[in-house]
């Protein structure tokens, strides 16, 4: 309804309005349709966007970015060969990192992803072990699951590094070749022979030499990474470096 209201007032992609009664009608706007954050619901002031400054202020980040060698990182260690691996928040179940990861996968809310990306492609750009990345390959969904979702929230994720790294994001030369079962409550054997041969890498010749850098939602066991990551291993003097929404550490 509020972007019905915008389209009306607008002409051939122009204002017909002045900019002090298009701020009037946005405010108006506004009191039927408030935006809220993503976390805690409170009423968001013009000057935040999707979480409020008191959510964002208290989100657990990780600062794994500033260490090549961290508990993300060592995740992989003796499993598959990285640069270095990252996530932005810690993921513990009933924290608002859960909140924010579930209304990003399964209440359409893209912007969550894309926001969260951006902070966290600030940080990264400004990282010495992520300077070089050439491209941003986000971990693919099966096809039916992205129909049925109508979005990939790993690839919102890697739209916000993109624009804040300015990287190009690659969304189609990763490909998943089979659905898998949910990963919930299985072992870390397990989550790697449910994924184990699910992906196929496009262009191989193309990416020779280069830093490339994985992102996904949230690592648990790395099972998912560490078979997208096999996709790669023919690719002559690849890099790879890995960069998550949140991490689950037991």
């Amino acid at each position: 309804m509020k972007n019905n209201l915008q389209r009306n007032i607008t002409f051939s992609g122009q204002s017909v309005l002045s900019d002090k009664t298009m701020w009037w009608i946005d405010d108006f706007i506004s009191l039927i349709y408030p935006k809220i954050c993503a976390v805690c619901g409170n009423s968001l002031w013009k000057s935040e966007e999707v979480i409020c400054q008191k959510c964002d202020y208290h989100l657990p980040k990780t600062n794994y970015h500033q260490e090549i060698e961290n508990p993300v990182s060592r995740l992989f260690r003796g499993r598959v060969k990285i640069e270095t691996a990252t996530a932005f928040l810690y993921f513990n179940k009933g924290n608002s990192v859960q909140e924010l990861i579930h209304k990003l996968k399964y209440k359409g809310r893209m912007d969550i992803g894309v926001l969260l990306g951006n902070r966290y492609g600030q940080d990264l750009k400004n990282s010495p072990f992520f300077k070089d990345v050439s491209l941003i390959f986000p971990v693919p969904l099966y096809k039916k699951k992205f129909t049925q979702r109508g979005y990939n929230q790993s690839e919102q994720f890697g739209i916000g590094l993109s624009r804040a790294m300015g990287i190009p994001l690659e969304n189609k030369g990763l490909v998943r070749i089979r659905a898998t079962e949910t990963q919930t409550r299985k072992s870390r054997f397990k989550r790697w022979e449910n994924v184990s041969e699910t992906f196929i890498l496009r262009n191989q010749q193309k990416l020779a030499g280069l830093h490339v850098m994985l992102v996904d939602d949230v690592i648990t066991t790395g099972a998912t990474l560490e078979a997208c990551i096999r996709a790669f291993i023919p690719v002559p003097e690849i890099k790879i470096s890995i960069a998550a929404i949140a991490v689950a550490m037991h």
